[in-house]
């Protein structure tokens, strides 16, 4: 309940909003991800120093998934500029592989 606890979590409302409304191109809603990846790191590495134990395995785990998770979404947005010429979500259709 302190200032920066409120912070990320309004950061993490926030892109959460971005990545349900504003989704029209794959880096964007990359980009809204990954910011809730790092609210989500920035919150639970705030509550483990707070909470005056030092179990930092949760906050690394957020951390080594959001890595994973950029670096198979830049590989995908790289596969559908090759493939469809657009990184648009709206002209993707996954039936038309």
């Amino acid at each position: 309940t302190s200032p920066t606890d409120f912070l990320f979590a309004l950061s993490f409302i926030l892109f959460t909003i971005g990545f349900t409304f504003r989704h029209t191109h794959l880096l964007s809603a990359l980009l809204c991800l990954e910011g809730m990846m790092l609210s989500a790191f920035m919150m639970l590495a705030t509550w483990s120093m707070n909470s005056h134990t030092s179990s930092f395995v949760l906050p690394l785990m957020i951390l080594t998934l959001s890595a994973c998770e950029a670096g198979i979404g830049l590989a995908l947005l790289i596969a559908s500029a090759r493939t469809h010429n657009t990184a648009n979500l709206k002209n993707l259709n996954l039936l038309q592989c």
